[in-house]
């Protein structure tokens, strides 16, 4: 049984990615650790693409797969979250127990690895989504903490309401929501228009979020990287929409 291919090698590099992404999010760096969760995600895009090219296909793959996945886009996403409630206010009224809030964030990580397992044996999946895909609800939580963690902090409730959204967000994982893939079967517009339209929205608002942001001083990196929170919400709100406006083949 071969363990060193290509693809393997790729899905290893999404897994040092989400690794490094970790350590990153402990040292309250969500810039940089959103930055190796994108990284990782590239590696992952090109995994299944080079395995699809080379015919290589494999179970040990397919596992290795889900576990990188979950340290990239569970683990380290929800370490981002940790970090974010360490530093947030709760009632003196919770003592030491407000101590062990912020490891609720780990739920998340959990789910991720839920959804991934569900993934691997769902059929209905192969051309879109039931559920939000774990890249991009790890897009959300890192490019959300790092745009609004500290307005998050002069909320009351903040460290409540980043609860609430990660609850949220964790049910979102491994709902039976329909939500679209940018996968291909051709390359026309017809058939496609939902993609290409979210394509060329996605692009507009990460160019407009970076060159703002660098105009304005804060660096061009970081208005490429505040603004995919905003994105993510549009691809939820896009597929629930477009879901309940397809007809449902009988």
């Amino acid at each position: 049984m071969k363990l060193i291919n290509f693809p393997n090698i790729l899905t290893c590099c999404n897994l040092i990615s989400g690794c490094i992404a970790t350590c990153f999010a402990f040292f309250a760096s969500p810039d940089l650790a959103l930055l190796w969760i994108i990284i990782g995600a590239i590696f992952d895009f090109f995994d299944g693409m080079s395995a699809r090219a080379f015919h290589i296909s494999s179970p040990i793959g397919k596992e290795l797969d889900s576990l990188a996945d979950d340290v990239t886009f569970g683990v380290a996403p929800s370490t981002i979250i940790f970090s974010q409630l360490v530093v947030m206010p709760f009632p003196s009224a919770l003592g030491r127990a407000a101590d062990y809030i912020p490891f609720i964030a780990y739920i998340m990580a959990a789910f991720s690895a839920l959804r991934l397992a569900k993934f691997n044996l769902d059929t209905r999946q192969s051309m879109g989504f039931i559920g939000l895909p774990t890249p991009a609800n790890a897009l959300f939580w890192g490019s959300l903490i790092l745009s609004l963690g500290s307005w998050f902090e002069t909320l009351t409730a903040g460290a409540w309401i980043i609860i609430a959204l990660m609850l949220l967000s964790s049910w979102l994982l491994i709902s039976e929501i329909p939500m679209f893939a940018l996968k291909f079967k051709h390359w026309s517009w017809k058939g496609n228009e939902l993609r290409y339209s979210f394509i060329a929205s996605t692009a507009i608002i990460i160019l407009a979020s970076t060159i703002f942001c660098g105009i304005k001083g804060h660096g061009f990196l970081a208005g490429f990287l505040c603004s995919w929170w905003i994105v993510i919400l549009i691809y939820i709100f896009t597929s629930i929409i477009n879901d309940k406006l397809t007809p449902t083949r009988s």
